[in-house]
């Protein structure tokens, strides 16, 4: 994979109306975009977020995913997501849960074939915070309040926090914030090992295309291997390992990649 600049050439291809999309050769980097409700995830955003995976599964590149970063002039705070539209998440019935609206899109964005980056500021509540947590990395600010207050609109955090919540912190704290409603500050999430950085808000979108940078470095097809046998079962192991292991070793870019390795030592 060919590194790009972490501020890289992109052009505006996606006609949504609840996203902005920049486009670039390594990577998409995607804005929730309903200022207006708090970026509240509706059923129009996850219909935009299904193409945008179809497009990464089609031809795979990195994702960064971000909300809307705050404007002094016009009185905007910073959001990634509020959670889902609460006015459509009301009407829902027993039907609507057994289907998994959201369940469903963010397994999706957890398996896209390249990492996923969350650059995360102000409210990531709900299904915003369960959108974050199907990302490999999470960045975040000083401002960022995460948690899962749904019990306390009773229903239960049912697209992915009841099992990858514990996973990225631990049962105990998991449990404060699914059982007790805790929100933890940016200062919090980084202590818990939930965002691994924080930066300043106007270094967000930086930070994202910095990591991102890191990743292209690397050759795309073990990055791509690496995760995919990162997140495979336990009982799957060694196995799996030694298969993609016997793929790369016979990929053009491993003798490239080694040659120029021992080329540098002797140089």
């Amino acid at each position: 994979m060919t590194a790009s600049t972490s501020t890289p050439e992109v052009q505006n291809t996606s006609g949504f109306t609840t996203l902005n999309v920049e486009q670039g050769d390594d990577r998409l980097h995607v804005r929730l975009h309903r200022p207006e409700v708090r970026n509240a995830i509706d059923a129009a955003m996850v219909e935009e977020l299904h193409a945008v995976c179809a497009e990464l599964e089609s031809n795979p590149r990195m994702l960064i995913l971000s909300g809307t970063a705050a404007d002094p002039s016009s009185g905007t705070k910073a959001i990634f997501a509020s959670g889902a539209d609460i006015a459509q998440l009301r009407a829902r019935r027993r039907d609507d849960a057994l289907a998994g609206i959201n369940s469903s899109l963010f397994n999706r964005i957890a398996v896209l074939p390249m990492p996923v980056i969350a650059a995360l500021d102000g409210f990531a509540l709900g299904g915003g915070a369960e959108l974050a947590y199907a990302a490999d990395f999470r960045i975040g600010t000083a401002g960022l309040r995460m948690g899962n207050p749904e019990t306390g609109l009773g229903i239960l955090a049912a697209a992915g926090a009841t099992w990858r919540l514990r996973e990225l912190v631990g049962e105990p704290l998991a449990k404060e914030i699914l059982l007790a409603g805790r929100i933890l500050t940016g200062e919090e999430c980084l202590d818990a090992g939930l965002i691994t950085q924080i930066v300043e808000p106007e270094e967000l979108t930086q930070a994202a295309n910095a990591l991102a940078d890191r990743i292209a470095r690397q050759d795309a097809l073990a990055v791509r291997l690496t995760k995919s046998v990162f997140h495979a079962p336990r009982e799957a192991h060694p196995l799996i390992d030694t298969l993609a292991q016997g793929i790369l070793f016979e990929s053009p870019a491993k003798f490239d990649l080694m040659q120029q390795f021992l080329d540098r030592k002797k140089s």
